[in-house]
């Protein structure tokens, strides 16, 4: 297995660690994966592994700049983190900096995906006007506390979201659709039907929680749809 690479950056006087991978090759662009409430976790660099198997630059965001002693304890954190859009959103918009900028990103268009609170850090970044080309969210959450002004949104936009999340229920679906719509955005919502949060995780079973649960074939082909937007993109 290879080792990812530690990415030392800063959002103003917070001093962050993202995790890097590397195509084998060439790169075809470079991807910020928002992670968790979690943050840096075994999950999360599965999937940046998996991103560099497929010819992608990854990189794992640093939310917080501490540990995570356990998932009780990521709450507070997460809503220090989102206390002020501006303050989320800069913390976001770092995490995008240091991937640009990183010397194997060179050149490279930008993306970003996120799962579960980072799902909903992707769409914020994308609210936000960022320069990415695409935000993928997995099992995200879909409230702001600042809605997408018409035009600021540059990305293309994919959601992909468990129709029995108790998280995210459909009159949240249906106000982030109006809000998108509002907004001018190019989106895609894919939802599968009994699918509940968190379910690209195969650890989510083993959390004892009622609102998450792994599922293997919304997690197959959920990763296969973002790897075909990811064609359209970036070039097949």
């Amino acid at each position: 297995m290879r080792a990812l690479e530690r990415v030392d950056y800063r959002d103003g006087d917070t001093a962050l660690t993202g995790w890097l991978a590397r195509p084998a090759g060439g790169a075809r662009a470079a991807i910020l994966v928002c992670p968790t409430i979690a943050n840096v976790n075994a999950h999360m660099e599965r999937r940046a592994r998996m991103l560099a198997d497929a010819g992608y630059v990854a990189m794992i965001a640093d939310f917080y700049g501490e540990p995570v002693p356990s998932f009780e304890a990521a709450g507070p954190l997460a809503q220090r983190l989102r206390a002020t859009v501006d303050g989320y959103r800069a913390r976001l918009r770092a995490g995008h900096d240091a991937l640009s900028s990183h010397p194997a990103a060179t050149g490279l268009a930008t993306a970003v995906i996120g799962y579960c609170m980072g799902g909903q850090a992707a769409l914020e970044l994308a609210r936000s006007g960022a320069g990415v080309a695409a935000a993928v969210s997995f099992h995200g959450l879909l409230e702001t506390g600042r809605p997408a002004e018409p035009g600021a949104i540059r990305a293309r936009l994919f959601v992909c979201h468990g129709d029995a999340d108790p998280m995210v229920p459909r009159s949240r679906v249906l106000a982030f659709w109006e809000e998108m719509d509002a907004a001018g955005a190019a989106w895609h919502f894919h939802s599968y039907s009994g699918v509940k949060h968190g379910f690209t995780d195969p650890e989510s079973d083993a959390r004892g929680l009622a609102a998450i649960a792994y599922d293997a074939s919304a997690d197959r082909q959920s990763w296969q749809a973002m790897l075909g937007l990811f064609d359209e993109v970036f070039g097949g």
